[in-house]
Formats: C-alpha cells, sequence, structure tokens
C-alpha cells in the first residue's frame, strides 16, 4: 500500500525510457477521507489526497502517469465515487470510472477538475488547484541559452551591484572574549561578522553561528575544554586556534594552521565572488577595498542571497528571455527530495520533532553541513525550521549558562528566538520559506533572494508535508552548470 498523503510520483512504469507525467487529480465534491485509485495502480492500491489549505472540501493529489489512456475513481469516506463533471465511461463491473488520456507530447500538466479553485496559507504557501497550468517543454538549447546569459549577468557586473544605499558593517576584534562577541551577535541581530587583527592591521577571518554551536557543544557535550568562565577571557584569537584542532586543519607536515579569509574586492565580478562562495562552502565573503599605504575598508558582506537578488532584479521585467525560469522545480535536477517508495540511493533527508534535543539539532546541523533542518510533526508536516543563525537566541539572559543542550528541545530553544530582536528570529516571515513542487523556478529564486533566507522547503499543498528542500548552493549550482 502506498503511505498516507503521498502526493506526487510513484514507482517506476517499468517500461525502460517511459516519460512520467506530472498529472493532478482533483476531487471537489468535500468528505472526510479521499483517495485516488485506477489503472495505474492495479486498481488494487488507494493513494490517499490532501485538503487544499483554505478549501476544506477541495482534496488533491499529483501522481506521475505514463502517456497514454487511465481510468480511474475516488474512495470517498468508505464509498467508490466518479466525478460527474470530468469525462466518465461504464467500467467492467457496470460501475461508472472518469477517463484521462495523456498525450506523449503535454503542453500542461493535466488536471481533473475545471474551475479554479484557491486558498489561503497563514505560512505563504500557494495552495491553488485545479488550474491548467502551463508547463513549458524545456530544451537543452534553452537550458544553455539561460545558464549563459545568466552567467554574462554576472561576469559583466561587480561587487559594487551588492552594496547598498546606506547600512552598516560590523567587525569584531579577534582580542575580544568570545562571550562579547556572542552578545554582540544577538543584540545586533547578526548571523556573523568578520574579524579584524589590529596587531597584523587585515582582516583575518569571519566569525559565524557555526562557532558558537561548536563553542557550546564543547561546553556541554567534550568536558569541557573551555568553562563558562573562561569565555569571559578566552578570545576570539584563541577560539580559532582550538577550533583549527577540532576540525583537524593540518598541512602536509601535520602542523596546525588557520584557514586563511575568504575574501574579495569591489571590482570582482558576481561571477567570482559566486565561485569563492560555493568553492569554499561558506556563507559569506567580505568584500573589502586595499589601497598601498592605507588600512583596508570593509564594505560589505557578500552573500549568494544577495547575489541572486541581483539576478532576480535583472531579469524581472525580461524574463522570457530565460526560459529555465518558468520550468517546474520538480522536472529540474535541483535539491534534494524525500525518497519516493522503492526509491534507493537517494541522499539521506534531515527533519526533526519539535520535542528532539537541541544538542541533536546541533549536531546535525554540523555533521550534515547544512543550514537548517525542518522540523515537522508525526505526519511529516512543517512546523517550523531550525537554522544555524538560531543559536545566537541562547545569548539572551545568558541562556547557554543556564540549560544543557541534551535537555532543552527545539520546541524549547524556538521559543527563546520567539521574542529575540534578530531579524533571523522566530517565524519573522522570512526564515520559514515555502514553495510547491509544482511552483516556478523564479518563485523559487525570488524567496531565496530574502535576506536570512538559504533553503527553501518544498512542501505537499494543503497539509504542508515536508517533499523537498532547495538550498541557495543548489540554485547556483545548477544555474551555473
Amino acid at each position: 500500500m502506498f503511505p498516507s498523503g503521498a502526493d506526487s510520483g510513484n514507482e517506476s512504469s517499468g517500461i525502460p525510457g517511459t516519460v512520467l507525467i506530472p498529472t493532478r487529480f482533483v476531487w471537489p465534491n468535500g468528505g472526510r477521507r479521499v483517495s485516488l485509485c485506477g489503472s495505474f495502480t492495479s486498481w488494487s492500491d488507494r493513494i490517499s489526497m490532501s485538503p487544499v489549505e483554505g478549501c476544506p472540501t477541495v482534496f488533491q493529489v499529483i501522481w506521475n502517469l505514463p502517456p497514454g489512456y487511465h481510468q480511474y475513481k475516488f474512495y470517498v469516506d468508505g464509498e467508490w465515487r466518479h466525478d460527474e463533471h470530468q469525462p466518465f465511461v461504464s467500467g467492467n463491473l457496470g460501475s461508472a470510472v472518469n477517463t484521462i488520456f495523456l498525450p506523449r507530447e503535454p503542453d500542461v500538466i493535466p488536471t481533473t477538475y475545471g474551475p479554479d479553485v484557491t486558498g489561503g496559507n497563514s505560512m505563504d504557501v500557494d495552495a491553488t488547484a485545479g488550474r491548467m497550468e502551463a508547463v513549458p517543454r524545456i530544451s537543452r538549447a534553452d537550458l544553455e541559452v539561460s545558464r549563459h546569459r545568466i552567467s554574462v549577468f554576472l561576469s559583466t557586473h561587480t561587487a559594487y551591484e551588492l552594496l547598498p544605499e546606506s547600512g552598516k558593517v560590523i567587525a569584531l576584534d579577534v582580542n575580544l572574549p568570545v562571550k562579547q562577541a556572542f552578545h554582540i551577535l544577538y543584540e545586533q541581530g547578526i548571523p556573523a561578522a568578520p574579524l579584524w587583527d589590529f596587531f597584523r592591521g587585515q582582516f583575518v577571518g569571519v566569525l559565524t553561528a557555526l562557532d558558537f554551536i561548536l563553542i557550546l557543544t564543547e561546553l556541554g557535550n567534550h568536558g569541557p575544554n573551555l568553562t563558562e568562565e573562561e569565555l569571559e577571557t578566552h578570545t576570539i584569537s584563541a577560539w580559532k586556534e582550538e577550533k583549527s584542532h577540532l576540525t583537524g586543519q593540518n598541512d602536509s607536515k601535520g602542523r596546525v594552521y588557520a584557514r586563511s579569509l575568504v575574501h574579495a574586492g569591489p571590482y570582482d565580478s558576481l561571477r567570482d565572488i559566486s565561485m569563492k562562495l560555493l568553492q569554499n562552502k561558506v556563507s559569506t565573503v567580505p568584500i573589502i577595498h586595499s589601497q598601498d599605504g592605507s588600512f583596508p575598508q570593509l564594505l560589505h558582506l557578500a552573500s549568494l542571497s544577495g547575489i541572486l537578488k541581483c539576478i532576480c532584479r535583472h531579469f524581472r521585467h525580461s524574463s522570457s528571455s530565460l526560459p529555465i525560469l518558468q520550468q517546474p522545480v520538480c522536472s529540474i535536477p535541483l535539491g534534494t527530495w524525500v525518497p519516493l517508495i522503492g526509491e534507493s540511493g537517494g541522499q539521506p533527508f534531515a527533519m526533526l520533532r519539535p520535542n528532539a534535543s537541541l544538542s541533536s539539532a546541533l549536531s546535525l546541523l554540523v555533521k550534515a553541513g547544512v543550514s537548517s533542518i525542518p522540523i515537522v510533526d508525526d505526519n511529516d508536516s512543517l512546523l517550523d525550521i531550525y537554522s544555524r543563525s538560531d543559536i545566537t537566541a541562547l545569548a539572551k539572559d545568558r541562556a547557554y549558562a543556564q540549560i544543557r543542550l541534551d535537555e532543552m528541545s527545539i520546541h524549547q530553544a524556538l521559543q527563546l528566538g520567539q521574542d529575540a530582536n534578530s531579524p533571523y528570529g522566530f517565524f519573522n516571515g522570512q526564515r520559514c520559506q515555502m514553495c510547491l513542487r509544482s511552483d516556478p523556478l523564479h518563485k523559487v529564486m525570488e524567496r531565496l533572494a530574502n535576506p536570512g533566507v538559504r533553503r527553501v522547503v518544498i512542501v505537499e499543498a494543503g497539509s504542508k508535508r515536508v517533499e523537498g528542500i532547495i538550498s541557495l548552493s543548489d540554485i547556483f549550482r545548477f544555474l551555473l552548470g
């Protein structure tokens, strides 16, 4: 049997090379529990359908079907039904069954329901159902044209494009105590800050939320090597040296070395900066202007979201020049997706329940190398998202000194951030961004271009069941080829 709520995808048709077409089925006539069954399930397995948010009488599911002729019925509250407003014929047993024919060259995602049905969503997911949605057939040529035009734009525009008209960039001295730096990031509402070495007269690194995750993990789970009192005097510089030992940064002779600062200049192209961010697996790159005989000037902290915002702004009124932007994200080799039934070899997909310990969330963030983790209920429906930057909420009232990471739940940790002043706080409309698998690429890009957002969660319409995640780095690796 198929799992409850499966909304898209199915096992292979068994015919090598068969093209599967995402097909939306909609039951608009109410009920409490609705499922779909048809010739494509051998009339044995039933596929659960989910109510559309804001339209509790409308149920939908998207299922991948091979081209050809198919029959189907709906199982509504224990009774077999067919939709009288869609094509139907008499079945083998005399009862009516709906029919659908899928051509081999589809121009639209087929739907079994005509009228538009829309529903609002408090978590900003477009739960529109029943529309004949145009699905452009992207060719290899169109893909290469899109990539070429984006590459040309990034290569011909510089870091100056990223500089805001006004704003501030906060830097920290490497001799500042770690504890004080922790509080500064919390109070200023920033996830990272460049580090300035006064004696060397240069910027030498970046302090990020990951540093504090590693520090608190050291405090709580490994001895600790640092005590809370030592944080009063333990400097950022000393921590960076300790981090080199913890992360095993050694040269060919086994000597520990500090990772050099990844930075860029104001005249560097956006493409070069994008590649630095991707290749070095960092979230920010300081833009530093240096002239002979003068101190370097810190102009900005460049990020993939800022560069993506430039792309969206530049092509906003000429999106037709980038055919790939209209393509549904489910049809693009992009992101990480929950494995389908019977599927093997997929990437592990990290999700946690709200009652999981904070220590398990921090450990997963570090080991998986991700920026955030979806927090879901027992049905895998999205409740919230825990990000690296949320760790700064523990600076509030010195909470980090009063709790144990393995005793505090993720829900409790997020509650700390609910009243935080940080723009990355709990449910501020920015951090928990979602889309549907049928949404076009440009919509996902626009969501990811918001400050502080690094991952968009792909959810099922109505139930908000998590289906996949698309990150900023996924987008840029795809667009840059």
